[in-house]
Order: structure tokens, then sequence, then C-alpha cells
């Protein structure tokens, strides 16, 4: 919430209006006084890193009743505020939309109680407001995420981690409960997340008789050699029958059924707290901003809306439409239509869903088809965090679809060299929380070795691929889908999962590892930060990787509250560099006490780490000091983040069924094999905007600089004046950015026009 705080406050600003903080939610409002009180620009700094909010939240009875809302009303007109940015969830969000229908009856019986003349009530005549839905629950219907669930999710997952090595010790089962009274978000996508061996959720309750599944599943695993189960149990988790199923009865079950040594841990408040996450910062950062340009444009006909993300893309949706239908889903709970239920939570919601049935349930030998194919995986390039998760859901799925599953080690190198071996659904229990590539993983390209990698594919009897890796994986399908001419061995299904830290593979927006990288970099900036508390004036130069992609300096720097972000893609010269300097000087003299400029680590061959490092030393003399920081191989993070788990697994299982689908095509009856030439049979599997979209890999060949290792368009640019704002410059949008931007600034109010509060 912090950081759609500071946002609000830093782009309100810029735009020239005048901003308040309402302390308190609407309690703060009602009462007035110093509850409510101006913003200004430096008292929002150093609160990017800062859970909870700052500004204080309450539940307020008063603001409920008819006078309760006459006297916020009164308090708001008393400061000219016609703006309100409302951060809560839902029910908030209905009282805000309340008071904005009531707002001018409100005036009218403030002018008729002599409290405020009918020149202010003409002045101030509409109310208008838009929303920011801040909650853990992801219980919001018409937003992928709301502010504050993947931070939520990297504190269940956190947890998870310490406890499956304490349980792997001692062979135990642990009964996880999770916050979620009326949504099942936290607990679906953490036992996605972590494996987990049952999960209980409000929208979906299990079938009458699943006790006696679940314990024939535990036992099952355990029979196989796993040495722990785990279950996760929303606080809302119900039966068919709307009887509450609690942590405590499934531990009861489980030592009654079948003896286990079972514990209970409850998270409880755990989950609201701690630092947000790099997601949280970005996602609430963006709404912020995107709720400042929706107020400006609204008219008194102008519904409120609510800002909320479809996909990577901010968007405004109606905000009574959302509230509604996110009502509906409990209306529909109520009546047990727990399908329904499920299609209202949204699209992000049911897939989580789907996915993990198919992962986690395992159906007997007798029961899986039969289809007679070979499919091989193996990992490409430098290791990325969600790799493992992605080769965990391929192999499932794969195996549910009756494929012959084969891992190869070392990628090429490993593939020509013949380390290819069968890999079962056991094999990969317990990979979703590993770092790195358990698989092994190298950047040797095959053309070299085709005729090698032939052979084994011929002995091997390999009928399809799947390449999990970062740009080289990109080139070694271009290189092999070139080969088919000569080579019949690679005429198969062929797909690609983009993983890298960099994200810069083109055919998608996002990459599976980099948000583990973006988190690493976020959590070292704010502990860089924190060593300057209490010292005088310090600037740190901060060198990152990415090759020649500046996502991980341009977002880490939008997370980590950064004055700069020097990179390949928006060329500098030393009068930037120079302006850049004198702005941080000024900005030093104020009440601000930390600076911090992040690097690409391949922005410019001659403004190196160390030259940005001695310019800043030597003009900051007297204002600063300088220290830098190179920050190297941490970024590849240790544990994935829960984003990385989760989007690993869900894209790899879409790819495998993608695989599966083209192997039944490409069939030849006659010849009894698979023979596949065209180019929709060599794709990639990437995120588009809003949804996951399969590319032909030749067709991206024009949209790649191959030089550079970088897609020659790149959506995250659009982003980069959004740091700038926040850090204090005055940009322009005219070449980067959204014609919405360059409308509202080419249009931007006089100091007096707007007033917006929080």
């Amino acid at each position: 919430m912090n950081a759609a705080v500071r946002a609000v406050v830093r782009m309100g600003i810029y735009v020239g209006a005048k901003v308040y903080f309402i302390r308190e939610g609407y309690q703060g409002m009602v009462d007035g006084g110093d509850n409510i009180k101006e913003a200004s620009w430096e008292s929002v700094s150093s609160m990017l890193q800062v859970g909870g909010t700052v500004i204080g939240s309450a539940r307020c009875k008063e603001f409920r009743t008819h006078e309760g809302r006459l006297k916020a009303a009164h308090n708001l007109v008393q400061r000219g505020i016609t703006n309100l940015c409302v951060i809560g969830g839902d029910g908030s969000l209905t009282g805000a939309n309340l008071f904005r229908e009531e707002w001018s009856g409100l005036l009218g019986e403030l002018v008729e109680q002599g409290l405020i003349d009918a020149d202010a009530a003409q002045r101030y005549s509409a109310l208008h407001i838009v929303g920011m839905v801040g909650s853990i629950d992801n219980d919001f219907c018409g937003t992928d995420m709301t502010i504050g669930t993947d931070s939520a999710l990297h504190r269940i997952i956190e947890v998870v981690d310490a406890i499956m090595t304490t349980a792997q010790s001692h062979q135990r089962t642990f009964v996880l409960e999770v916050m979620g009274r009326h949504c099942g978000y936290l607990a679906l996508v953490s036992a996605l997340a972590c494996g987990a061996d049952w999960v209980l959720i409000p929208e979906m309750p299990p079938e009458d008789g699943w006790e006696e599944k679940m314990c024939q599943k535990l036992s099952a695993t355990r029979s196989r050699g796993t040495r722990l189960n785990i279950i996760i149990v929303a606080e809302g988790a119900i039966d068919r029958h709307g009887k509450p199923i609690t942590s405590s009865f499934v531990k009861d079950l489980v030592v009654k059924c079948l003896g286990f040594d079972t514990r209970v841990t409850i998270l409880g408040h755990v989950q609201r707290g701690g630092t947000p996450s790099a997601f949280d910062r970005i996602l609430a950062s963006r709404m912020g901003v995107e709720a400042v340009l929706a107020l400006l444009e609204t008219t008194a006909n102008t519904p409120a809306c609510v800002v909320s993300l479809s996909g990577n893309q901010s968007v405004r949706l109606p905000l009574m439409e959302c509230v509604q239908m996110t009502q509906e889903v409990q209306k529909a709970m109520d009546e047990k239509k727990f399908e329904d239920a499920v299609k209202l939570r949204g699209r992000s919601f049911e897939n989580n869903l789907k996915t993990y049935k198919l992962l986690a349930h395992r159906k007997p030998e007798s029961e899986l088809p039969s289809s007679n194919f070979n499919v091989a995986i193996l990992n490409v390039g430098a290791p990325a965090a969600g790799m493992n998760a992605a080769v965990r859901s391929a192999v499932r799925v794969g195996i549910s679809e009756g494929h012959k599953m084969f891992a190869v080690n070392d990628g090429f190198e490993g593939f020509y060299k013949g380390q290819i071996k069968e890999i079962k659904w056991a094999d990969v229990g317990g990979w979703t929380g590993q770092g790195g590539s358990l698989l092994g993983t190298k950047r040797t390209l095959p053309a070299k070795h085709m005729d090698k990698i032939a052979e084994q594919m011929r002995k091997h009897n390999i009928n399809a691929l799947l390449v999990i890796g970062g740009f080289e994986a990109l080139e070694c399908l271009l290189q092999l889908y070139e080969a088919r001419a000569t080579y019949e061995e690679f005429c198969i299904p062929m797909c690609m999962l983009p993983a890298t830290i960099s994200n810069n593979v083109p055919g998608t927006d996002l990459s599976i590892g980099a948000d583990t990288a973006l988190n690493a970099i976020v959590e070292t900036c704010d502990r860089i930060k924190q060593s300057a508390s209490g010292t005088k004036r310090r600037v740190f130069i901060i060198e990152t990787m990415g090759g020649y992609c500046g996502y991980l300096a341009s977002v880490g720097g939008l997370a980590a509250g950064a004055d700069a972000a020097y990179i390949y893609e928006e060329p500098f010269d030393i009068r930037d560099l120079q302006a850049n300097v004198e702005h941080l000087t000024e900005k030093m003299k104020t009440s601000i006490q930390r600076g911090l400029v992040l690097r690409n680590e391949n922005c410019n061959e001659n403004y190196t780490t160390d030259f940005i490092y001695q310019l800043y030393s030597e003009e900051g003399k007297g204002v600063f000091d300088c220290r830098k920081n190179v920050l190297g191989h941490m970024q590849q993070g240790g544990a994935p983040s829960p984003f990385d788990r989760n989007f690993g697994t869900k894209i790899s299982a879409k790819a495998m069924q993608w695989v599966s689908k083209k192997l039944v095509e490409t069939f030849r009856q006659d010849e009894g094999r698979v023979f596949a030439n065209t180019e929709d049979s060599c794709c990639l599997l990437g995120m588009r905007r809003r949804a996951l979209v399969f590319q032909p890999v030749v067709q991206l060949k024009e949209d790649t600089d191959f030089v550079h290792r970088i897609p020659k368009e790149q959506w995250w640019l659009k982003l980069r004046p959004l740091m700038k704002i926040l850090a204090k410059y005055k940009t322009s949008y005219d070449v980067s950015d959204s014609g919405q931007l360059e409308h509202v600034v080419r249009n931007r109010p006089k100091e007096s026009d707007a007033s917006a509060a929080m």
C-alpha cells in the first residue's frame, strides 16, 4: 500500500495538484482536523520498503451512517478536496461509491445547515473517486492481482520452505492453515508453488468421501519413499454441505487413519506483514500513477473506476461492476454453485485450479492413456530460478498424457554425449522450491554436433522436444529448425519456454527467473540503503546483470526507488550524467538522505561503474559521499519466488498440452512415425500482454537484435518515465510512453485546479 501512496502523492504533485493524506481511513475523514494533512514530496520518501500502510487504516462504523458521511463531506469541502483515491477491499470501495452518489445531497444539507455557502457547494459540486484494490486475499473480481497478494505469498512460501526441511528430517505431515475466509487464492497458489499433496479451498469443496481419498493419497506417496506430506487449508475451507473443514480436523483425521506424525501450523497475521515484494511495489506504483491519470480525466458523468491488472497491462474498469461480480462469487458459494464461483473468480484462478489438479493427482498406471510417444526435456543457457518447477510440471503433465518422459543433463552438450535417461513422476517430487537447474545447463549450441544429436534422437526415439532456457535456447531452436532440411530427426514438435533472469527473449513480456532476480536486487538495495540510515547523506551506485538488456536495472530501479538507471536501450552521454548528478545534489540539500543509481552491466563501454562512481563522488563533494556495489551472481537468487514457481508451472503445463496435440496431429499412421516440418511446429510459448501465446521461432527472427541479444521492442521501456517522475524529474513522454500520459502532461492542471486525497 505504501508504494501506491507514494506513487499517488508524487504523480499528483507532478501534475500540479495538491495532495492530502487522510490518516486512519474513513475514520480520519469523519474526524477531520490533523487527520487530513497536505502531503509533500519528501513526506513519502523511504516508504517503498515498509510493509502495512504508513497513513493508517481503520474500520469505521460512523462512515456507514448518513451523519458520518455528512461530517466527512464537510471536512473535504473545507479543504477543497474533490478527488478521492481509495486503496482498500470491496467494502471500502463500495463505501466510496455510495459517498460519491450522495455527494450533491450532502452538500445541499451542509448549505441548509449554514456550514458551507452556496458558492462552495457550486464550486465543489462533483466528487470523483478511483479505487485501487489492496487485499492479500486477491478476492476482487476484475483484476489478476491485488496489491499485497504477492507479498503474502512470499511469506507463506518462506514458511513452507522452512517447514519442508524439518518435515523431511522427521518424516512428518504438516497441515498449514493460510488466510482466505471467503477466497482460496492464497491456499491454491501456495499449494501449486510448493507442490502440496492436498489443498482445501472454499470455492471448490472436496467431493463427499474426500477424507478417505486424501488418506489414500498420503499413504501412497509415503510408500513411494516421500518423507514429507503437506496439506494446505484455507481458513474458510468448507465441505459440500457448507460445514467448515478446520486444520485441527484434518490433523486428527490423518493421525486417526494413518498414524502419521502430524503437526499444524497456522500462519495468521504473519502473512500480512514484512517487506513488500518487488512485484507488489511495481504493481502499486503503476496503479498509483494510473489512478492519478484516471482522476484527471474524469468528468461529472464518468462512473467511478477501479485500476486493475490484466496480464501485465494496467486497465481501468467500472468500480461497481467489479464489486457486483465479487459479491456474485459469495452468492454462488452460498447457493452451492461451486463451478460458477470458480468461473466468476476469473481466468487466472481457474487456470491455477486446473493446473493444480493436473499435477497433484497421479492416476494409477491402468488409467493412463498410452501414447507411445517419447518427449525429451532439457535446460539451455544460464540457470534461472523456476526452471525446476517448469521441468517438474512438464514431466508430470507428460506422464498424465501417457508419454514417456526423458531428461537430458547439461543441455545440448549432454545431448550429443548421450546423457539422456527416462524420468518418472516421483523423480521430480519437491523440485518446485529448488533454485538453479537440477538437470544441469550449458550454453553450448547444437550447430557443431548436429549429426551426434540426430543419432541420439534416433537411439532414444525422441518424438518431441521441450527446451527451457534463455536467449541461447531460442538460437538452439532456430538451428534445429534449419537443420530439418538435412536431418529428418528434427522434424518433430519443438517448444521453448523462456527462462532467464535478464528477460531478454523476444516473443514474451516475462521470462521464468526474472521475478526472483528482481526480488534479489530489491532486497539488496533495501539493505544497502538501510546501511546509510544514521550516517551522513550518501549515494549508492549499483551494477546489475542483464547483458545488454536493461530490464533488471529499469524495473529493479522502479521497485527500489532509484534516482536513475542507466541502460543500453536508452543511450546517454556526459551531459545526461552531469544533469543527473546536479539533480541528485539538489535533492540531497532537502531532507532526503539517500540516493540510488542503478547501472546495467553493458549499458556503455566507456561510462563504466567505476567512472560513474568517480564522477558522482567528485561532483557531490561537500553534499554527499558515494559507495558502489556490483551485485553479480547474487541476482540469480536462491529459492525461486512464488511468481516464478507458479509461472514456470503453468506455462510448462500449457506447453506439454500443446506438444501432445501436435504429436497426434503430426503422427503419420502409414509410416508409424511423427513428421512435423511446418513453422508452427517449432514454437516459443510466451506471455504477450494478457495471454500466453505460441509463436513460431522463425517469425521471431525479425523482432530480434541478435548482436546485442535483445528484442527490438521491449514493453517495459514504457515504465521508465514512471521511475523518473517518482524520482522528481521533469520528464516528457513524447518518445517513450503511451498517448494517455502524453495527453495528461500536455494538459497539466494549474496548481489550484485539482486537489486529491487518499
